[in-house]
């Protein structure tokens, strides 16, 4: 008789484990429901344990402090995109107004000294007008879906007219650029888009370099834009943030906001690309990489 209760309740035991393992499996399955279907759903359970009902109390609480937090964020990064749209435009407004006065001033007799002190506040003026159009760009960026016009271009002509485009500045700041010959690359990208990228990555030069900036393009799993030159500050820059918006190593912060290689990366991601960078001996290395196209 005793052997029959025992074997009745080792049963009733297997039954028991079995049933808590089938618990355990549905609470992961529900888990993995709310990640891939981004679900608010709360975990549920059918058994009633109370180790287990604990577990599962807990397991929503926090899930309902996540997607606070979550909502919270989502909230914060919206009012910072219009924060920086708003504060883009307002500044156009009065640098309208100031480089309408300052071309007023060029126009009245000034002595030698005055018409120093007016170019040196024009040269200001104008490198805040370069940060306003960042600032405008990026906020522009983050705040719409821009119409992608996706086409076949030809990246090697593109990068070499965006070049010479850049001759006068190049040259005004001592820069000189290499370029690598190669066979025509086509990618499938937007073109406007891919000019902005090439633009930006010549202005970041002119901002950050003082020697020779080496321009290659490759051909490999994608298309690869290189810009790459020496640097001088190689221990303050941290390649894995570098794109990130505002990050700078200039300490001074003089006219650099970090937003140019931002932008890049906003617009490389926006065609499915993506951006990259690396710094060995001295030498800083960004590569963008877009969808390759057979000649």
């Amino acid at each position: 008789m005793l052997t029959i209760v025992l074997g009745i309740l080792c049963i009733m035991l297997i039954i028991y484990i079995v049933y808590i393992q089938m618990q355990l499996r549905n609470i992961n399955h529900q888990l993995a429901k709310r990640m891939l279907e981004k679900t608010k759903q709360p975990i549920s359970l059918e058994l009633i344990n109370r180790q287990l009902n604990t577990l599962t109390a807990n397991i929503n609480r926090s899930l309902a402090v996540e997607e606070k937090l979550r909502f919270d964020s989502i909230k914060r990064e919206k009012n910072f995109k219009e924060l920086i749209a708003n504060i883009s435009h307002d500044f156009r407004t009065p640098l309208t107004a100031i480089k309408g006065y300052q071309q007023l001033m060029e126009n009245d007799e000034l002595t030698h000294n005055q018409k120093k002190k007016l170019q040196i506040a024009q040269k200001h003026t104008e490198e805040l007008g370069q940060l306003i159009e960042h600032f405008f760009e990026y906020s522009y960026l983050i705040n719409s879906e821009p119409e992608l016009n996706m086409e076949r271009v030809n990246l090697t002509n593109l990068v070499t007219e965006c070049l010479a485009a850049s001759v006068p500045t190049l040259e005004e700041n001592n820069l000189v650029v290499h370029i690598e010959e190669t066979p025509n690359i086509f990618v499938f990208a937007d073109k406007e888009m891919v000019m902005r990228i090439i633009q930006n990555l010549i202005r970041n030069c002119v901002q950050h370099c003082n020697c020779d900036v080496d321009v290659r393009l490759m051909s490999m799993e994608n298309a690869v834009i290189s810009f790459s030159n020496p640097v001088k500050n190689a221990s303050e820059i941290d390649v894995n943030r570098i794109f990130d918006r505002f990050y700078t190593a200039d300490k001074t912060r003089s006219s650099n906001t970090g937003l140019g290689l931002s932008i890049v990366k906003l617009l490389a991601k926006q065609m499915g690309g993506s951006v990259g960078a690396s710094l060995q001996d001295g030498l800083l290395d960004i590569r963008v990489r877009l969808q390759l196209l057979e000649n």
